[in-house]
Formats: C-alpha cells, sequence, structure tokens
C-alpha cells in the first residue's frame, strides 16, 4: 500500500504566530524608540517655558539656540559619518581649530580673498580626513588611537602657525562678506541653521537613499559580511574619514566668521558636545545606527537643555557635567538600541515559519526527492 501525499496545510495553519518577534515589534514601542528625544525636547520646552516665562519662550532664546549651537550641530554631524562604519574620529576637535586658525591666517596675515582662503580650508580639512582613513585602514591602527595621534599633531601645527597666540584682525576688521556668512539672518531665522538642514539633509539622503550609504552601514554593522559581498570596507573607511574632514573643515569656516579672531586651543571645546550628540543621535529616528536626522534632533535636546540650564542661573561646571553624563548616557542607549536591533532581528528569523517542500518534490508513490516526477 502506497502513502498518500501529506495533505496542504490550510492557510490558517500557515499562518505565523505572533511571538517574542512580533511583541519587540509592535508599533507603540517602534514610535517611541523613534522619536522619543523629539518628545523629550518638546517636554523640555514646555518644563523650561513654564519655569521662565519671561526669557525662555522668546524670539532671542530660539535664535541664540539656533545660531550659537549650528556649529555644535555641524561638528555632531561630522563625527557620525565615521561611527557609520564602526570608527571614531577624535581629531575632530583638534582640526577645528586648525581650520579656522587658517581661514584668519590667509585672509589676515597672508591677504588672501576671503572665498579662496575657505575653499583651501575646506579642501585641506578634506585631506586630513583622507590622512585619517589611510593611517586606520593601511597602518591597521585602532580608528581611536590613531586620530588621537594626528589630532596632537594638527593641534602641533594649530601651535606653530599661530606661535602661541591669537590671530587678530587689523583695525580694517574683517571683510563684511565672510561674516556675514554667520551672523546674517534668512527668513528671519540665523543663516547658520540653514547650513545645519542643508548639510543633514544631504548625509541622510545618502546614507539612506544610495548605495554608497547602504554600503557604508554594512561596513559599519559587519565588515567581515562586507568583505564577503564584495565591498571594499577600507576604500568605504576613506570616503567617511574624508566625508568627515570636509564637514570640519565647513565648522572651521563658520567658526571664524563668529569668533572673528584665530584661537588656537577653542576647538577642543566643540569634542566632547560633538560625540554626544552623534551617539545620542543614533537612538532617535533609526533606533540602533547613527543617522543624520537623529543627530540633529540630539543637538536640538542638548542645545535646549542648557539654554534651560543656564537662563536658570546655573554654575559654569554644569556645562561639563550635563555633556558628560549626556555622553554617558548616549553610549548606552546607543548599545541598548543596537541590541535591541539585532536581537529582534535574530528573534524574527527563529520565528518564521518553515515553508512546506514544493509540490513537484512529491513522487507519485507518496516518498519525497529532489526533482519532479
Amino acid at each position: 500500500m502506497t502513502a498518500q501525499p501529506p495533505p496542504p496545510s490550510s492557510p490558517s495553519s500557515q499562518r505565523p504566530r505572533p511571538g517574542r518577534a512580533g511583541r519587540l515589534r509592535r508599533p507603540g514601542g517602534h514610535l517611541v524608540g523613534a522619536y522619543g528625544l523629539l518628545a523629550l525636547t518638546a517636554l523640555l520646552v514646555l518644563t523650561f517655558s513654564l519655569a521662565l516665562p519671561r526669557t525662555f519662550p522668546t524670539q532671542d532664546t530660539v535664535d541664540s539656540i539656533l545660531s550659537n549651537q549650528s556649529i555644535p550641530a555641524v561638528l555632531a554631524l561630522a563625527a557620525m559619518v565615521p561611527i557609520v562604519t564602526g570608527a571614531f574620529d577624535l581629531s575632530i576637535g583638534y582640526g577645528l581649530g586648525l581650520a579656522h586658525v587658517m581661514v584668519m591666517q590667509l585672509v589676515v596675515n597672508s591677504g588672501w580673498p576671503w572665498p579662496l582662503a575657505c575653499l583651501a580650508v575646506i579642501v585641506g580639512g578634506a585631506m586630513v580626513g583622507v590622512l585619517n582613513g589611510v593611517i586606520v585602514v593601511f597602518g591597521r591602527i585602532d580608528s581611536f588611537i590613531a586620530t588621537l595621534g594626528t589630532g596632537s599633531m594638527l593641534y602641533a601645527v594649530t601651535g606653530w602657525v599661530t606661535d602661541g597666540g591669537r590671530i587678530v584682525p587689523g583695525p580694517q576688521g574683517l571683510p563684511a562678506a565672510f561674516t556675514d556668512l554667520y551672523d546674517s539672518t534668512f527668513l528671519g531665522l540665523p543663516v547658520p541653521a540653514f547650513y545645519v538642514l542643508a548639510l543633514a539633509l544631504v548625509l541622510w539622503l545618502v546614507l539612506e537613499r544610495l548605495p554608497l550609504g547602504r554600503n557604508l552601514y554594512v561596513v559599519g554593522s559587519n565588515p567581515r559580511a562586507a568583505d564577503l559581498v564584495g565591498i571594499p570596507t577600507g576604500t568605504y573607511t576613506i570616503y567617511a574619514f574624508t566625508a568627515s574632514g570636509l564637514i570640519v573643515g565647513f565648522a572651521g569656516v563658520l567658526l571664524a566668521a563668529q569668533q572673528q579672531i584665530g584661537n588656537p586651543s577653542v576647538g577642543l571645546d566643540y569634542l566632547l558636545p560633538a560625540f554626544a550628540g552623534a551617539l545620542l543621535g543614533s537612538t532617535a529616528i533609526r533606533p540602533g545606527r547613527p543617522n543624520a536626522l537623529g543627530t540633529v534632533v540630539a543637538v536640538a535636546v542638548l542645545a535646549v537643555g542648557l539654554t534651560g540650564i543656564g537662563q536658570l542661573g546655573a554654575d559654569f561646571w554644569t556645562v561639563p557635567l550635563f555633556y558628560g553624563g549626556t555622553l554617558l548616557i548616549a553610549v548606552g542607549l546607543a548599545g541598548y538600541a543596537a541590541r535591541r536591533r539585532m536581537r529582534t532581528g535574530a528573534v524574527a528569523a527563529r520565528d518564521a515559519p518553515a515553508e512546506p517542500p514544493p509540490p513537484s518534490s512529491w513522487r507519485q508513490d507518496g516518498g519525497t526527492t529532489g526533482t519532479a516526477p
């Protein structure tokens, strides 16, 4: 007596059962993870507005936040790009200091036209990024150590250029068109805010919509898998450092237009805020992965918090305390979001229903074989 082929499963039996993966991927939890920082920003604004009704909810406060936090936001976006590939660029603070000093040196002491000086500094920033990438990739040195070493060298170059002093313009000052890069307004808002918005949109488009960005994410999440599928991890790592250096050069131009003097030690003050914003941003919009829009949201949270604390009359030491604590929280939350993302994918793959063998593999006598009868 021949065995009969197994009866086809009913549609209800093939429907996957809601298990742990379904619970982990509930829309409510995803919305909280993606937009929690935005909600926190709104909560902080409401809290400080109620506590400081005469000073916080004003146009002057908005203009101050958008203007003063534009350079930290640009530098946070510069720090974010290498983090996408799993690397860290600790030289961005030193690079910012050298970039703005070189703008002042070229414009004030060398007499260069300011557009040419700005272009030269931005290109120089990209070259520093290439150097960092080459040292990390071909020197096989950890990015922490490599960029800390190159950053110290950049700081030495800054001291050599300025001879340890400040570069101050003469009585005629700087060209008005150059200072307007930072001081002007557009649509009633400070123009640096639009630089941040444009840069964030460009990075979002590249990272989320173009093959270049998807490959960068693959390199950061699993370099071995990237090598197996033919993605040159070293090349893309150099791309990331180059983009970071390019953005740092642009931030240096903005800092020179803001400060209007060359201060060799000012760049280091931006290093901690940049990494706090970049790491905290990986917990928003796209939790578990660094992203441009999340970085902007994170910088907004930090800016609102610092502005409110300052208007409440907090002491000067609360600023580094706030940034240091935020950085620790950001690292912890970023790690948790990444682990949660990986755990959700693993559970979803484990709970996926197994597909029955195709009908063409059934033999006439009821057995199975690898070929059709």
